[in-house]
């Protein structure tokens, strides 16, 4: 894994970060827990500065989640948990899950934005009440600006405080990161293999 995040720094700069971010929103098994740690570690090597770094995950991020803010906003409540339906296997999301996320959204309001932002799982799922709920397109950006900054951040800071002990940590953090991935790719075909349809 810390090849392909540094393949991509190097080929494509903060476009390969800000790329790889979006696709975390749209592919489940790539997860940001990875991809901006990795990231922050290896500009500590020089890379790419790490302000560079936070900056392109962040557009990144908020590039992936504009997809699922369209699809709430065009198709609705009931639309999405059709959508749902049809093509939640793939999605690791099922009507019932399109309905904890409204619920959410309806208690909480723009916070939920906000701290959604910040929640493994819930990232990307809080994009669509709000579209849903007819959030102002400038609001729901601002709002998931803020957090994803905020999360974007720390992991790369996280990576970046690691890369400081590069001499230490270098022959361990690419199978680590890779065998994480392995995990997490598992993970996600297991979900796939075991869900249960719902009708909407």
């Amino acid at each position: 894994m810390e090849r392909l995040v540094h393949t991509m720094m190097e080929a494509l700069g903060p476009f390969g970060i800000a790329l790889l971010m979006f696709l975390e929103n749209i592919f489940p098994p790539i997860p940001s827990e990875l991809i901006m740690p990795l990231a922050g570690y290896l500009a500590t090597r020089g890379d790419m500065h790490i302000l560079v770094v936070i900056a392109s995950g962040t557009v990144g991020s908020l590039l992936g989640i504009l997809p699922w803010y369209f699809l709430g906003r065009k198709l609705g409540h009931e639309g999405v948990k059709r959508f749902a339906s049809r093509h939640g296997r793939w999605l690791t999301m099922s009507p019932s899950e399109v309905d904890a996320a409204a619920d959410r959204f309806k208690r909480h309001g723009k916070v939920s934005v906000l701290v959604g932002r910040l929640i493994p799982t819930i990232r990307t799922l809080i994009s669509v009440p709000a579209g849903v709920e007819g959030m102002s397109l400038g609001q729901f950006l601002a709002l998931s600006a803020i957090g994803t900054f905020i999360w974007t951040m720390a992991l790369a800071m996280a990576g970046y405080l690691l890369g400081q002990a590069y001499g230490v940590v270098a022959d361990y953090v690419d199978p680590v990161s890779t065998a994480v991935l392995v995990l997490l790719i598992a993970v996600y075909l297991y979900r796939v293999a075991t869900y249960r349809g719902e009708r909407a």
